[in-house]
């Protein structure tokens, strides 16, 4: 394993672990979660679970678009989702690539705006030779500057490809219009001004890399059949002697929104209206009552089970779909209400009924009944879909980056369980503000 016997006394005498206590046993989590920090501060979270032979091995860097808050240097840390498979000087990228195929591995990766994950999913035997080979890359990567100008090109066209996407065209727009400071006002591709000029940035991205791989912001999940001890001591051997140097972003802060803004977007393409509401939340929090309670709000309004959904998408078949979520943010987010309208001419009219529903949720409780068949539906849902270890790793992957920690998981399951109608009815009182909304309706061409 190219680790040489040396190395291996240096980290076990150097490196000192900080265990985090298991989530306890009466918790809605139903598996055995350990949690370690390494010495440099790279966060271990384990995950024992019998799977049918497989893991899920995630490498969690809590670097996203939010990140990119200097001038003209946005879509970098979706840039690294793609140059991280570029190789190292031990593992170049065909070496990489023939050592995955060899033990069947299924490997990618995404951005999103508070972070970039890794993951694969590998068979137990194999867990060795991918920590090795995804160590290295997290903190050996290495390129030259013409392969960077080259991925650099391709990450452009990615962009155009996206614009193809109405959704893609709308989303962008709303976000730089509800955000006129904070960085999200960018999706997870860039702007498009600072793509094109992406290839002239080799020396920045290197900077970029240095700043944001780092031990202390990164997170390592790994789920399955796996033994605690034995694969600690694999991790102190190849993650222990990676070197500390994280830099926090200087992300500006957004100032309060007074009053609504409305914008058209238009599309060069054909396409079906599509109406776009965001509402101003508040940073993902699972101890805040209203936080909460608004992700319920947004279900029992909006969700395929509410009266809107019923009367403008299986009655009067007036929209495709219609949904809405609260956001899970580091950082003040949105709120977003998204629809697309079968016929053009009732555009308006669908924004009269969304609005009539927000000025329902905001005058009276729901009902006690329902609320609870809500809780009991999510919680069904959540535990059904841990049946992989891959599914188990994407329940938990932005909740661990977003919060930094696996104990999120029970206490906002906790506070759901406490949510009463009466904070619903504050929860949409508080959030749901024209003057904190943003509104967008894009029209394609005729």
């Amino acid at each position: 394993m190219k680790k040489k016997v040396q190395r291996l006394l240096i980290v076990a005498l150097t490196v000192i672990l900080i265990t985090i206590p298991i989530i306890s046993s009466d918790g809605i989590f139903p598996y055995a979660i350990q949690t370690e920090t390494l010495d440099n501060g790279l966060e271990v979270v384990l995950v024992s679970m019998n799977s049918g032979g497989l893991i899920a091995y995630w490498s969690i860097a809590r670097v996203g678009s939010r990140d990119e808050y200097e001038e003209n240097r946005t879509g970098f840390a979706h840039f690294f989702e793609h140059m991280m498979f570029r190789g190292t000087v031990a593992y170049p990228a065909d070496v990489y690539n023939a050592i995955t195929t060899s033990i069947g591995a299924s490997t990618n990766a995404f951005t999103t705006d508070d972070l970039t994950a890794y993951h694969l999913s590998i068979s137990p035997q194999d867990l060795e030779v991918v920590m090795e080979i995804e160590s290295d890359r997290f903190q050996n990567l290495s390129y030259p500057e013409e392969m960077f100008q080259t991925e650099a090109g391709a990450v452009y066209g990615e962009y155009r490809k996206n614009r193809m996407n109405p959704f893609f065209v709308v989303a962008e727009a709303v976000y730089r219009e509800a955000f006129s400071k904070h960085t999200y006002g960018h999706t997870a591709m860039g702007y498009e001004e600072d793509i094109k000029e992406m290839p002239k940035l080799f020396d920045y991205s290197k900077s970029f890399f240095e700043r944001h791989y780092r031990p202390e912001n990164t997170i390592l999940l790994i789920v399955g059949p796996i033994d605690p001890k034995t694969t600690m001591r694999m991790i102190r051997n190849y993650y222990g002697e990676w070197e500390v140097g994280y830099k926090p972003p200087d992300i500006p802060r957004e100032p309060p929104q007074t009053a609504e803004r409305r914008i058209e977007v238009p599309y060069q393409g054909k396409s079906l209206p599509i109406v776009w509401i965001s509402y101003k939340a508040d940073a993902f929090n699972p101890e805040d009552r209203y936080y909460v309670a608004n992700s319920l709000l947004c279900e029992m309004a909006f969700g395929r089970a509410s009266e809107i959904y019923k009367k403008l998408v299986l009655e009067e078949q007036v929209i495709e779909f219609i949904q809405a979520r609260q956001n899970t943010n580091r950082d003040p987010g949105l709120i977003d209400i998204v629809t697309r309208i079968k016929d053009p001419a009732k555009v308006e009219y669908v924004i009269s009924e969304i609005d009539r529903v927000i000025a329902e949720f905001k005058s009276k409780t729901p009902e006690t009944g329902r609320l609870q068949e809500l809780k009991s539906r999510l919680k069904y849902n959540f535990l059904m879909g841990l049946n992989t270890p891959s599914n188990v790793a994407r329940s938990l992957v932005r909740w661990l980056a977003v919060s930094g920690t696996h104990q999120v998981v029970n206490v906002l399951h906790e506070t759901a369980e406490k949510i009463t109608p009466e904070d619903v009815l504050s929860a949409a009182r508080k959030y749901l503000v024209s003057q904190k909304r943003t509104v967008a309706v894009l029209k394609g061409a005729n």
